[in-house]
């Protein structure tokens, strides 16, 4: 695959703040109209302006919260928002063919992933599929000192949080192809959190 970019992506902290004033609209309810199908639209090549790598919760619809429409995210959801090789290699793909400069980790509040890999840790095992002990798996070692300090929402949101921090840094070193581009300042990768009580999203660190 060619490490390739396009110098006239968005950069990413214009990215961010499109992304910021979507979800401020989404919140107050002036979420642009989006209209069905466009057949102009649906054959113009892609050019996302970011990848989110989202959970698959199905009250986490990655492009209303941020109010994007058709072409605007490239958006890949897996329950945990975990780093799994098949994740990795279609962030990979977005960010070398299309030059989208921003990727987004985003977690959530509630989410199941989370909890499950607490109730591993705190029972002592785990899921009996062991499909779904992939995911646990995945997420159990980072959370573990969290898990140890109690239980309750807020252990819930530090160890999301944790997760979330986890597969950002797994994104920016565990891929050749990636790291790369960060190294170049060509690629930004950072971390954010879906608050299913309020509806907002808070980037992480910035």
């Amino acid at each position: 695959m060619p490490n390739t970019w396009d110098p006239f992506s968005l950069d990413p902290e214009a990215g961010l703040a499109r992304l910021i004033a979507g979800n401020q609209r989404f919140l107050d309810g002036t979420a642009q109209e989006r209209g069905g199908f466009d057949a102009q639209k649906m054959a113009a090549p892609q050019k996302p302006f970011a990848i989110v790598l989202g959970c698959s919760d199905s009250r986490t619809p990655v492009e209303i919260l941020f109010d994007q429409g058709f072409g605007d995210l490239f958006v890949v959801r897996i329950a945990g928002n975990i780093v799994a090789p098949s994740g990795v290699g279609s962030v990979e793909f977005a960010a070398s063919q299309f030059g989208t400069r921003l990727v987004v980790v985003m977690g959530h509040t509630q989410c199941g992933a989370i909890t499950a890999s607490l109730s591993a840790i705190q029972s002592g095992t785990g899921p009996e599929s062991k499909n779904l002990r992939s995911i646990t798996d995945r997420i159990v070692p980072h959370i573990e000192v969290i898990a140890r300090k109690g239980s309750g929402p807020e252990t819930h949101r530090e160890a999301m949080r944790a997760n979330v921090r986890n597969s950002v840094d797994h994104l920016r070193h565990g891929s050749a192809i990636l790291e790369e581009l960060v190294l170049k300042g060509r690629l930004r990768v950072v971390g954010a959190e879906y608050d299913l009580e309020t509806g907002r999203v808070t980037f992480l660190d910035h």
